[in-house]
C-alpha cells in the first residue's frame, strides 16, 4: 500500500550525507521490491487532520500477488486486491468500487523519473524498529508534488512516506508502525465473511477513443487508460481520460451539461484537489472535471486546456 509524498526536512535525526549515485540505486531497489515480496504489518495513515489505522498482508508467489488490507478503526472494512484488481470488498467499500476498471499496472522507472524528480538520500532513520534510508524525491516544477520515503534496509520497501504541499504543509502520511517480511500464510489473504466479490469490468487492451485531448500537461504526464460510460445521474455518456507521469496520476471526466445551469468549483481535502470548469464546445457546453493528488493551479490549467475532436495521443 504505497502512498506517493513528498519531502520534508526532518531536522537533526537525518545525519546521513547525500549522494546522488546511492538514490539511484535506492530507487532502482524500490522498483524492484514492489509486488516482489511477502510481508505483513500495521500502519497509520493521516489525511487532511484524521487519522486511521489499519493491518495489511502481502503474500507474493511466483508472478501473483495478492493483498489484504483491514481498517482497524471505526466502521469494519476489508479489501482484497489479486494482481492489482480488487476482488473483495466490504459492503460500504463494494459499493464504491462494484463498476470498477483494472487500472494498468505501471512498474516505477527510475531512469525515466528522473527527468521529472532528482533523487537524494537525506539520512538515516528507524521506523517500526527497523533500520531505513530516507529518500528525498523533489519534483522539477510547481506542477507536481514531490515526496519523502523512508526505505526499509533489508527490503527496499517503504515503511514511511510524507506528502507536503507547495508550502511545506503536510498533506499525508502513511508509516508503518509494526512490520515483519515474509511469514505469510495463505489464509491471511483470505477475505472474510462479509467481503463481497466485486465484478470488474472487462480490462481492454486498446484505449477506448474518446475524441478528446489535452492540449497541456505537465511534461512527462501521458495519457494511460480512458473510457466513456453513462453518467449514474444523468445517463449521458461521460468521458474519462488517465494521465500519469510514472508516480502522479490525474483524471479528467468530460460531462455534457444539456442546458443544466452548474457553476465553476474548486476543493481540497488532504493531497486531493477537484477542479470543475464550463468549457463551450461546437456540440453544446460540456463540464470538465480534473481530479488528482497535483496542485489546485496545475489541476485548473489542464481543465481548461481539454479539447474535442481528436483521441490524446499515447505511448
Amino acid at each position: 500500500m504505497l502512498v506517493i509524498p513528498l519531502f520534508v526536512v526532518l531536522g537533526g535525526w537525518l545525519s546521513m550525507p547525500a549522494f546522488a549515485a546511492e538514490a539511484d540505486l535506492m530507487m532502482q531497489r524500490l522498483a524492484d521490491a514492489e509486488k516482489k515480496q511477502s510481508y505483513q504489518g500495521t500502519f497509520v495513515y493521516e489525511r487532511n487532520g484524521s487519522f486511521s489505522s489499519h493491518a495489511v498482508w502481502q503474500l507474493v508467489d511466483g508472478q501473483q500477488s495478492r493483498e489484504r488490507l483491514l481498517q482497524l478503526d471505526g466502521p469494519a472494512a476489508e479489501v482484497v486486491i489479486l494482481n492489482g484488481k480488487i476482488q473483495c470488498a466490504t459492503e460500504d467499500m463494494a459499493s464504491q468500487v462494484r463498476e470498477a476498471t483494472p487500472w494498468r499496472q505501471h512498474q516505477l522507472e527510475p531512469e525515466a523519473l528522473s527527468k521529472w524528480y532528482s533523487f537524494q538520500v537525506i539520512g538515516e532513520s528507524r521506523v517500526a524498529g527497523r533500520p531505513t534510508v530516507a529518500l528525498a524525491v523533489r519534483p522539477r516544477d510547481q506542477h507536481r508534488y514531490g515526496f519523502e520515503l523512508h526505505l526499509d534496509r533489508e527490503t527496499s520497501l517503504p515503511l514511511k512516506s510524507l506528502l507536503l504541499d507547495e508550502s511545506g504543509q503536510l498533506l499525508e502520511r502513511f508509516q508503518f508502525t509494526h512490520f515483519t517480511p515474509g511469514s505469510v500464510e495463505p489464509a491471511d489473504v483470505e477475505g472474510g465473511a462479509d467481503c463481497e466479490p466485486v465484478s470488474l469490468a472487462v480490462e481492454q487492451k486498446e484505449l477506448t477513443s474518446t475524441k478528446w485531448r489535452s492540449d497541456w500537461l505537465p511534461d512527462g504526464f501521458q495519457l494511460i487508460d480512458s473510457d466513456v460510460r453513462p453518467s449514474p445521474a444523468s445517463k449521458e455518456p461521460v468521458t474519462w481520460l488517465s494521465y500519469s507521469d510514472g508516480i502522479a496520476r490525474v483524471s479528467v471526466f468530460i460531462e455534457p451539461l444539456d442546458g443544466a445551469v452548474v457553476e465553476d468549483a474548486r476543493s481540497q481535502m488532504g493531497p486531493t484537489v477537484a477542479v470543475s470548469k464550463r468549457i463551450s464546445t461546437a456540440g453544446g457546453d460540456v463540464m470538465v472535471t480534473v481530479i488528482g493528488e497535483i496542485p489546485l493551479g496545475t489541476a485548473e490549467r489542464i481543465a481548461l486546456s481539454m479539447r474535442a475532436g481528436a483521441d490524446q495521443a499515447s505511448q
